[in-house]
Formats: structure tokens, C-alpha cells, sequence
């Protein structure tokens, strides 16, 4: 396989994790939605539609590539019961972290505008998952993402 190719099957790779990661939050925050207290939930709203363009785009980028897009799951296990708006908070806040994570994989897929865009991505779930946490961490995206494992799809 040349290097061309290899580079722009590493890029889909990225792509196609980043679109899972962001139909996951996307499910999720409906969860998190229909838990949160009112108070906050123009921020889980905001989240929500932000995931929703995100995952348009990404659909977008992989079709520009010759691929089909990866779809959603029917449903996806939840890291931890979500029943009060407490649980909903912790959860946002994983959420981010998890796309966060698979940004900072497309950061290092690709380059040019598509690498800008992931950078933007990855600083928008890191500073997201501050607002709902109320703390930051070191490196979002990075080492913190090791001791998380990913929403999984159930069937």
C-alpha cells in the first residue's frame, strides 16, 4: 500500500471513530436531556445540537472520501445508571471527555483545514466537559482517556 493511501485510510479511520463517537453523544444526550434539572438543561441543549452538527459534518467528510458513513446504533450501554439530574451532570461530563478523546486521534490523522477543524473539536468537548465537571483536567483527550472506556453499542 502506498503512503498516500495508508495516510488517507488512518484519516478515514479517524473520521469514521469521530462520527461513532459523536452518534453516540448524540444518543446520549438525550439521556442526559430527559435527566438533567432545568437549570441546566439549555446547556445539555446546546451540547446536543453542537454534537448533532458535528456528526453532520463528519458524515459529510467521510462521503468526500468515497465511504459510506458509519451509522448509529439502535441503542448504546450507558458507563453507569443515569437516573437523577446528579448522574446526568457525571455523564455530560464523560460524554465530552469520550469525543475528546477520539478528536485528539483525528488530530493526529490528518492535516491542513480537516486537522483544524478536529483541533476546534476537541477544544469545544474539553471545555464542555469542564463546564459540566467544574474542574479541568492536565490534557483533554489524552492520557485521561485511558481510564475511560468507550460507550459501546448494545444490541
Amino acid at each position: 500500500m502506498s503512503d498516500a493511501k495508508k495516510k488517507r485510510q488512518q484519516q478515514l479511520t479517524a473520521l469514521q471513530a469521530a462520527l461513532a463517537a459523536e452518534h453516540a453523544a448524540v444518543y446520549g444526550y438525550g439521556v442526559v436531556g430527559g435527566r438533567i434539572r432545568e437549570g441546566r438543561r439549555a446547556e445539555a441543549r446546546s451540547a446536543y445540537d453542537a454534537h448533532r452538527a458535528r456528526r453532520d459534518a463528519l458524515a459529510r467528510e467521510v462521503r468526500d472520501l468515497g465511504a459510506e458513513p458509519a451509522a448509529a446504533s439502535a441503542a448504546y450501554a450507558l458507563p453507569f445508571p443515569v437516573q437523577d439530574s446528579a448522574a446526568a451532570v457525571l455523564f455530560a461530563a464523560e460524554l465530552e471527555d469520550r469525543v475528546a478523546g477520539v478528536y485528539s486521534d483525528l488530530v493526529r490523522a490528518t492535516e491542513g483545514e480537516l486537522r483544524g477543524t478536529a483541533a476546534e473539536a476537541l477544544r469545544e468537548a474539553a471545555v464542555r466537559a469542564v463546564r459540566w465537571r467544574g474542574e479541568s483536567v492536565a490534557f483533554p483527550g489524552l492520557a485521561e482517556r485511558a481510564a475511560t472506556t468507550s460507550a459501546t453499542p448494545t444490541a
